[in-house]
């Protein structure tokens, strides 16, 4: 009998995944990553403790919880106040999966002799034929989280299981209902778990270690002022809603220069690019490729972007220049572009450092 950690939430999606490893036989330990606390004692939708601990005792596994405050700290917020002071898009969930979630669930499977890990997440891990762990994109599309993972190294996928991979939100809620899990019914978080209420300027604001940048010009493709705006921190690359200025057509976000305090507003024609350069980039699928190799995929460049063909020149050990077929709307420095096989592995990734 395989012993398994695996990573709770509080959430429907990991009480699921305990259930069916325990169902297959698997010796289940619960482990809960509490990793931000608010300051009036609010727990986070990934820390949600109480119903962590129901859900154990209903399936019948024991349960921890292990307090990484700290490390989301340095990994995670931190970076994340300093990208948006330096008008970048960050995704701090996929740097939390790699540098605190796995991180943290693999030392907690040492400490409890356990063989593997495993979360609720909406894709799976699989061993191809050329040795190599990737992790494959979720059958229900609409739920996918393979986008989320790419960061993950080979140590760490190889140790890791994905029970959800093949299953549908409403049968993941079907199974829970069906084994009277506390959680069948608990609506999905919708927001990033430190930032509840959707407020990323404010967070910004209260968090930030260096002087956050204030008002300066709006100001179109020719650098003629359009009006003020409130701060770079307010806004991100393809925003439409809230820039307070009326220009008689609709206008978008291009881009934010921080060296002038200046955000660039265009039409959405504009938003449209056919090049990136991506950093810090992992490779799942396949080993690292020498500078100069070009591989061919399916690249997203956001989270819900459904994902354009594309050409990926490896540039060097940690960088690749991308190429779309066509053109793709409001690619934005510091997210993450991911590319994709045709079978909906991840081949690797990387963050945007520039868009052309």
């Amino acid at each position: 009998m395989a012993k398994v950690i695996v990573g709770m939430s509080g959430g429907v999606d990991s009480a699921v995944a305990a259930y069916l490893l325990k169902q297959q036989g698997y010796d289940v330990i619960g482990v809960m990553l509490r990793s931000w606390v608010a300051e009036d004692g609010t727990e986070s939708r990934c820390c949600e403790i109480d119903d962590a601990r129901s859900i154990a005792w209903k399936v019948g596994f024991p349960f921890h919880a292990v307090n990484c405050l700290a490390e989301f700290r340095e990994t995670v917020t931190r970076p994340f106040v300093r990208d948006y002071i330096r008008g970048l898009t960050p995704n701090p969930c996929i740097e939390c999966n790699r540098y605190v979630k796995w991180d943290r669930l693999l030392y907690m499977a040492q400490v409890l002799q356990a063989d593997c890990v495993a979360t609720g997440h909406y894709a799976s891990v699989e061993l191809l034929p050329n040795g190599r762990y990737a992790v494959r994109k979720a059958s229900h599309a609409e739920k996918d989280q393979a986008y989320m993972l790419y960061k993950l190294t080979q140590e760490q996928l190889s140790k890791t299981l994905m029970p959800l991979g093949g299953l549908t939100k409403e049968e993941v809620r079907r199974i829970a209902e069906e084994a009277k899990l506390p959680v069948a019914d608990k609506p999905d978080s919708q927001e990033i778990c430190f930032v509840p209420d959707g407020n990323y300027a404010a967070y910004v604001t209260a968090n930030a270690e260096e002087e956050v940048p204030g008002e300066g010009n709006f100001v179109d493709e020719e650098g003629r002022v359009l009006g003020r705006h409130k701060g770079i921190i307010h806004y991100t690359v393809g925003q439409r809603k809230g820039l307070g200025i009326a220009l008689g057509h609709p206008a978008y976000i291009k881009k934010i220069d921080t060296e002038t305090n200046e955000v660039v507003v265009a039409e959405e024609s504009s938003l449209y690019s056919d090049e990136i350069v991506c950093r810090d980039v992992n490779f799942q699928s396949v080993a690292e490729p020498e500078a100069g190799t070009v591989l061919h995929g399916t690249v997203k460049v956001r989270y819900h972007h459904e994902g354009a063909p594309a050409r990926i020149e490896v540039l060097s050990a940690d960088t690749a220049r991308v190429t779309f077929d066509e053109p793709v709307r409001a690619a934005a420095p510091g997210q993450s572009a991911v590319w994709y096989d045709e079978n909906g592995y991840v081949i690797g990734g990387g963050v945007i450092a520039a868009v052309k």
